[in-house]
């Protein structure tokens, strides 16, 4: 089978290998659609010591059952892999658990592959009318989905703005959600002009340059840092209003930024968000086959064979689109 491998920093190389056998409990899925994260691009600049090289990376996934009695089902792939005996997981929240693993990540490899190995629970139904191109965001859409709706939860009142920090796939996706969601006005902030209008036709999305434009100290009552630098951290300690929220979903290396004064003198609620449930797994496949979320017209297609060149893109700056997915939909052992 096909594999587009990482290498060493900065290096990913197409590859034959061999197709991998499942495990007790798991099934063999053939890769139609993988989306390439922001984790991938930390692994391909040697900035992750969990994922060494060489290793297939992707975790953004979905396909078709290649064997068993469900054999040609559309799925979409959940790529955590949790004990569902462990203690945080039978409390619902398994994406916590100390016994957490995910595709991509040794000894599970990833899905930038004609085929991966998972266990069967992991893998959700994709229901007609929803192309796998597009199931293959539900992983980083479930990322969004978690983060605004703990940051509503923790609202005193419906919020009536809201604040999206980055316009990657992760931000993208929040605003959109936030807009479901809510009635409120969505604000996204995003320095890059290709990026801002990505959700330029979506109503009651508007995007600014954060550089540029500043919106005043209070100005929103949650706040999604899809980011997670010092100037994003920064910018959400001023602009967020007493009593309101901040969800830190970004995960930028360093910890400065944060107005930790203000945060306590105005009662601001400080979370972070990691992955998702597995209900707001599901909850983000609903509402992308039922097109609650908009076009989707962010992403942009490329196939396999032109991944390293995807990667190279991404790391130079000269891709506009929030989320590149790399269409294996011609799979070949």
């Amino acid at each position: 089978m096909r594999a587009l491998v990482y290498t060493g920093p900065n290096q990913m190389t197409l590859t034959d290998q061999p197709v991998p056998e499942p495990g007790p409990g798991e099934v063999l899925v053939a890769v139609h659609a993988v989306g390439i994260c922001g984790s991938d691009m930390h692994a391909y600049h040697g900035h992750d010591d969990r994922r060494p090289a060489p290793l297939v990376l992707g975790h953004e996934a979905a396909g078709l059952i290649a064997a068993g009695p469900r054999e040609g089902a559309r799925v979409a792939i959940n790529p955590l892999v949790v004990d569902p005996d462990c203690p945080i997981a039978r409390a619902g929240r398994p994406h916590l658990s100390p016994t957490r693993a995910i595709i991509s990540m040794p000894p599970r490899p990833g899905a930038f592959a004609d085929f991966v190995t998972i266990p069967e629970r992991n893998l959700l139904h994709v229901p007609e009318g929803l192309s796998l191109q597009d199931a293959a965001l539900t992983e980083p859409v479930a990322v969004s989905w978690h983060a605004v709706r703990i940051g509503l939860a923790k609202l005193d009142a419906a919020p009536a703005r809201v604040l999206v920090q980055g316009g990657g796939a992760i931000g993208v996706a929040a605003a959109l959600i936030a807009r479901h969601l809510t009635t409120a006005r969505i604000d996204l902030a995003e320095p890059h002009p290709g990026r801002r209008a990505l959700l330029a036709q979506e109503p009651r999305i508007e995007s600014f340059d954060p550089r540029a434009h500043d919106p005043g100290e209070s100005a929103y009552d949650l706040i999604i840092d899809a980011v997670g630098a010092v100037a994003t951290r920064r910018d959400a300690s001023r602009l967020v209003r007493p009593g309101g929220v901040i969800v830190h979903v970004g995960l930028l290396p360093g910890q400065e930024g944060l107005d930790i004064r203000r945060i306590t003198l105005q009662e601001i609620t400080l979370t972070g968000s990691y992955c998702y449930t597995p209900e707001d797994f599901a909850a983000a496949l609903d509402a992308l086959a039922k097109g609650a979320l908009g076009r989707l017209d962010w992403v942009e297609m490329r196939p396999l064979s032109l991944g390293p060149q995807a990667f190279a893109d991404l790391d130079a700056g000269r891709v506009d689109a929030a989320k590149i997915v790399l269409d294996l939909a011609h799979n070949s052992a």
